[in-house]
């Protein structure tokens, strides 16, 4: 879906057939001015988002900003002041905050992830635990906030998980079968394999031709061991039973990724809201 697509859809969701608490109050051809209030502490996010609502609905909104995306923000800052028809900075409020607020929080959860490991190689990863059709802006989030992307959908990666093992019969005829139909159908597309032993680890790497092994619900050590193991031969990803209070003990083994589906499902929005300028 593209930017432009969401803010439409969004906004007839939630306007319809008119927004009448402001076309019985504000007269068509009033011009205003409003700010953005920042009320928590944490990391913007979602700022081009906002500007984008607002020049789909009227492309002359003027913005002066006072703040960009990732930049750490506190109590009673002021990220942009927008000036506009009253009806389009009623019309885009919800939808601005809506989008800014998730953004930002998020980014600000990713932030705390990212900064707990900072003296460690490796990187905190997102997932698809995502909103439907905000996946967009949640992985934009998780990057503003300092982490990586995992893949965006089932399309530009192979993941191959443990009901896909076992509904093929097996890592190795897993792998061998993806590999035939990459190859049949001419994709160029990375293979990740979901582990649950260190045995499936062996099996991996006597079959070869995968990319990225996901070591899922491993104590650390032995992540440790699949680590050493593994020793190069494809990209490692930590995942299952991790959160914030025991993330440096993963950071520590030496694996590649961490992945964090609480990035997105158990992110906070932040506090923000638009106020008129009068």
């Amino acid at each position: 879906m593209t930017a432009p697509e969401f803010i439409q859809l969004a906004l007839e969701e939630d306007v319809r057939s008119g927004d009448y608490s402001t076309l019985a109050s504000i007269p068509k051809e009033a011009r205003g001015k409003a700010i953005l209030k920042i009320k928590e502490n944490g990391i913007l996010a979602g700022m081009q988002w906002a500007q984008d609502i607002f020049h789909f609905l009227e492309p002359e909104a003027e913005f002066e900003l006072f703040l960009k995306d990732k930049d750490a923000i506190q109590y009673g800052d002021i990220a942009f002041e927008v000036a506009a028809g009253v009806h389009t900075i009623l019309k885009a409020e919800r939808l601005v905050l809506n989008t800014m607020q998730r953004m930002s929080g998020i980014a600000t959860m990713t932030r705390r992830y990212v900064d707990k490991i900072k003296d460690y190689n490796t990187k905190i990863l997102d997932t698809r635990k995502t909103t439907p059709l905000f996946r967009m802006q949640e992985k934009q989030a998780v990057v503003l906030g300092g982490g990586v992307n995992h893949r965006f959908g089932l399309y530009d990666m192979v993941m191959l998980k443990d009901n896909h093992i076992d509904f093929c019969g097996g890592i190795e005829k897993a792998i061998l079968q993806t590999q035939a139909y990459l190859k049949a159908h001419n994709l160029d597309l990375k293979i990740e394999v979901e582990t649950r032993t260190l045995e499936d680890v062996k099996k991996i790497l006597a079959t070869g031709g995968v990319d990225r092994i996901m070591l899922d619900n491993y104590a650390p050590e032995n992540i440790v061991t699949a680590v050493k193991m593994i020793d190069g031969a494809a990209e490692t990803e930590a995942s299952g039973g991790i959160n914030y209070d025991n993330l440096e003990l993963y950071a520590a083994t030496g694996v590649d990724f961490i992945s964090v589906g609480a990035l997105t499902h158990h992110a906070v929005s932040l506090d923000i809201s638009l106020k008129a300028e009068i």
